[in-house]
């Protein structure tokens, strides 16, 4: 069945339908789709829930520009935000949405920005303000607000407006509003403060969920490395992000301490990063947030406070340098990629004693969580080279341009014969690379040793597969390790007992009760890009 577009539903007047137009906006999302004819229509309360980067932004916004009685001076919507970022981005959103509405006005207040200048804004005409708590009580309490006029309550969301310590603030904001109003609570997961909201603040709402209460993304992968101590969690970041030359993403630290610190040293390395937390001031925090939206900065070192509010397509990674403790945040997190109808990949860094947290994760979100060896050094430079050959040859170069230089570089150039020039191109390109990881070490925990095998034989019956790829196929231990993982999901139940890589095969030890489940997840995958025959040996 074929899905119909806003104009189909014809929801909104001639100029919401041209700004939503010229935003490029066609067919309303699943959020969109039940909430807006629910507001256009329903004075009823609302709790809204749905996955991050659904749309919910517009889902509340556009039905309030719709409804809004232009003709009124006093404000009547009030959007409440947790964030600075979040109340910028909300209102860059309905700026958006009212472009071709130029009757309403749309006022945004938050703190540090300059008190003065807001306070001017609402001395004109203010249809819809869009803020957050404290920035909202310090004008109250300054007689610079009136709220008489208020239909429309919304609270972005107010789960992390009460984790942040924000109920006092909120009880007394809504004790000025007017009692006959429409609430509506937007959030992307379920939390204990969801009900605690949903009691104090509305009255009998009604509930929209879409896909399930605090599941996360069916377009983000979940993934995660085990290290052996906190002295090698920097270390695992750096071949994470290395083994990934195309990555574009966000590293999650659990305190503004942390967050400086990796920021720093990753930049110190020479990684195009920076961080967000609450010690930046309003200017220094956007400056930062433009810069990552336009992709001059590769990685966003990040709070969870400081992130709520990004809405930045085509981040390809979330990396949860330090995993939260609560499951909902994990599924805020992770939503921040596979957004847009892209997919995504959440990583976790943890050690051996945290996988119990993933576990109680993975019952909660409804997601499995595979395990990835933490690359080698040579795997790395490998991977690097590879992408940068495709570099080489997809680029475009500009003939004309070249056309002028070209002579004086053959020139210089003409004592090379191709093989040695290819070599200094590539040592140029990574040198770096190649000197960091020379005498790397492993940094997956110390595997079980001979001793511990031979016990686990003792144990356990044990069968012998062969693969007809080795060494020369680039293939090592713990790319066949990854081989397995892709192969088979729960992979870390499974006991591998003794590997053996050689030229041009390899062997290596599986429990037999797992050996036809290998046999056939095994024979479905390939090895860069390279189909291989697997059997068993006894």
């Amino acid at each position: 069945m074929k899905n119909k577009t806003f104009k189909e539903y014809n929801f909104f007047n001639e100029n919401i339908i041209k700004a939503i137009e010229d935003i490029g906006f066609k067919y309303p999302t699943p959020i969109q789709e039940k909430v807006i004819p629910f507001l256009l229509s329903s004075g009823e309360d609302i709790i809204a829930l749905a996955q991050t980067g659904t749309g919910k932004t517009a889902a509340f916004g556009l039905p309030i520009i719709q409804k809004i009685d232009f003709q009124s001076i006093l404000p009547q919507a009030l959007i409440l935000c947790p964030t600075r970022e979040l109340c910028i981005q909300i209102t860059r959103d309905l700026f958006r949405f009212s472009k071709f509405s130029s009757f309403i006005k749309i006022v945004s207040l938050y703190g540090g920005a300059n008190i003065n200048t807001q306070i001017k804004y609402l001395k004109s005409k203010t249809h819809i303000i869009v803020g957050t708590p404290g920035r909202i009580i310090d004008l109250i309490k300054r007689k610079k607000l009136c709220f008489n006029k208020i239909k429309y309550l919304v609270l972005d969301e107010a789960d992390e407006m009460l984790n942040m310590g924000f109920k006092d603030e909120l009880d007394y904001i809504i004790e000025k509003l007017p009692k006959k109003k429409q609430s509506l609570l937007f959030s992307a997961t379920m939390s204990r403060y969801m009900n605690v909201i949903a009691h104090k603040y509305l009255k009998n709402p009604v509930e929209i969920v879409i896909g399930k209460k605090n599941i996360g993304s069916n377009d983000v992968k979940h993934v995660y490395y085990v290290i052996e101590n906190l002295n090698k969690k920097y270390l695992a970041l750096k071949r994470i992000v290395d083994i990934n030359p195309d990555i574009y993403g966000i590293i999650f630290c659990s305190t503004k301490k942390e967050t400086k610190e990796i920021a720093e040293i990753l930049i110190k390395d020479s990684y195009n990063a920076d961080a967000l937390h609450g010690d930046l001031s309003q200017t220094q925090r956007e400056s930062v947030m433009n810069r990552f939206r336009n992709k001059n900065l590769q990685f966003l070192v990040a709070t969870d406070v400081a992130a709520r509010g990004l809405d930045v397509n085509n981040i390809t990674h979330v990396i949860n340098y330090s995993i939260p403790k609560e499951s909902e945040i994990y599924v805020h997190r992770s939503g921040r990629t596979g957004r847009a109808g892209n997919t995504g990949i959440s990583v976790c860094i943890i050690q051996t004693k945290e996988i119990r947290n993933l576990r109680e994760f993975e019952k909660k979100i409804g997601k499995n969580f595979n395990r990835l060896m933490l690359p080698t050094g040579e795997e790395i430079c490998e991977k690097q080279l590879f992408y940068f050959i495709e570099k080489v040859k997809k680029v475009v170069v500009d003939d004309k341009l070249m056309t002028k230089f070209l002579p004086e570089i053959q020139k210089n150039l003409e004592f090379l014969d191709k093989k040695e020039l290819i070599k200094r191109f590539y040592w140029i390109e990574f040198n770096h690379f190649i000197n960091y990881y020379k005498n790397s070490k492993d940094l997956n925990p110390i595997p079980i040793s001979n001793k511990d095998n031979h016990h686990y034989k003792k144990k356990k019956s044990f069968s012998k597969l062969f693969l007809n790829i080795g060494s020369k196929d680039n293939l090592t231990k713990l790319g066949l390790i990854n081989l397995i993982n892709q192969a088979v999901k729960n992979s870390r139940r499974i006991n591998i007992g003794h590997i053996e890589i050689l030229s041009n095969s390899s062997l290596f030890e599986v429990e037999k009760r797992y050996r036809n489940k290998i046999l056939m997840g095994m024979s479905r995958i390939n090895h860069l890009g390279r189909p291989f025959s697997i059997e068993i040996k006894n």
